[in-house]
């Protein structure tokens, strides 16, 4: 039996700043911790891999860590505007973990758990906008959002539609690479709202940056942060220590380090795991972006 979100504290927790490179090693990937004191990132010889990620989260889920982990991705497509992720297509999946599978499926043979292979195929293709060709399916604007992202917007964020593969704000391709993740943790992380909060062990969620910089006291187009002092700064505004000091402060690691202690900061808000508009539905389809009210 799962605990309310009441109930459950974490000691430890986890932002991941993630990546769609299609590449070994992406450049964006950057992971930071924080315990009791100031948030430190972790750092991997030769950088992170998704491949590694994974492996790392696997040793989290073998000892029950008691760490609330938070991926920088969308873990699903829209669904509910259209009762489909590809409508139109007979092999849409019906779920999101039907949806994971289908991409790392699809992707089987594109190395570094890329999923080029996805936005590649004829028929999905139409669902994506991409460089220089846009899909007849895309729609207009900014394209298909889920209910969660729509919240954003009202709250004066500015989401992106996951099928926009274009441009530096664009999460499709990182939102794909992480459904392969996903899949392949084969349920030894639950992940919310998908799944129940369990008694003990981690807990993956869907994370924004810029929600955790906003709460920051960073204002709106000077979300990203670059040097040490400005970091620690937004951190003491979480009621966080300072950070441990890092090579090089570049926007994925700052990204990570400020979204770990904003997650230890708000983790016991019961209100951020019960969101008005989340109901069965919108958890088993397109889950939900932690932090978004």
């Amino acid at each position: 039996m799962g605990r309310t979100a009441l109930t459950r504290r974490f000691t430890r927790f986890a932002a991941i700043d993630w990546s769609g490179q299609a590449v070994a090693r992406p450049k964006g990937l950057a992971l930071a911790e924080v315990g009791d004191g100031g948030p430190a990132l972790v750092g991997r010889e030769g950088g992170w891999s998704r491949e590694a990620v994974l492996d790392w989260m696997m040793k989290l889920a073998v000892a029950r860590a008691d760490m609330l982990i938070g991926l920088d991705l969308s873990p699903a497509l829209p669904f509910l505007d259209r009762g489909s992720y590809f409508p139109g297509w007979a092999g849409s999946p019906g779920d999101a973990r039907s949806l994971w599978a289908m991409v790392d499926r699809m992707s089987a043979d594109d190395p570094f758990l890329a999923a080029s292979s996805v936005v590649a195929d004829a028929e999905l293709s139409r669902h994506f906008r991409r460089q220089r060709a846009c899909g007849d399916r895309f729609g207009t604007g900014r394209g298909r959002l889920r209910r969660c992202e729509e919240r954003q917007l009202l709250a004066g964020l500015s989401p992106t539609s996951c099928f926009n593969l274009v441009g530096a704000a664009q999460v499709g391709k990182s939102s794909l690479t992480g459904m392969r993740v996903l899949h392949r943790l084969d349920a030894s992380i639950p992940v919310w709202p998908f799944d129940p909060v369990p008694d003990s062990g981690p807990v993956i969620v869907e994370i924004y940056t810029t929600i955790a910089a906003r709460a920051a006291g960073i204002r709106k187009g000077l979300s990203k942060l670059r040097d040490p002092a400005s970091l620690d700064a937004a951190l003491m505004i979480l009621g966080s220590a300072a950070h441990l000091p890092i090579a090089r402060y570049d926007d994925h690691a700052t990204d990570a380090l400020l979204s770990a202690a904003w997650l230890r900061a708000v983790a016991g808000d019961a209100g951020l795991w019960a969101p008005e508009g989340l109901t069965a539905e919108v958890a088993r389809t397109e889950g939900w972006t932690f932090g978004v009210r």
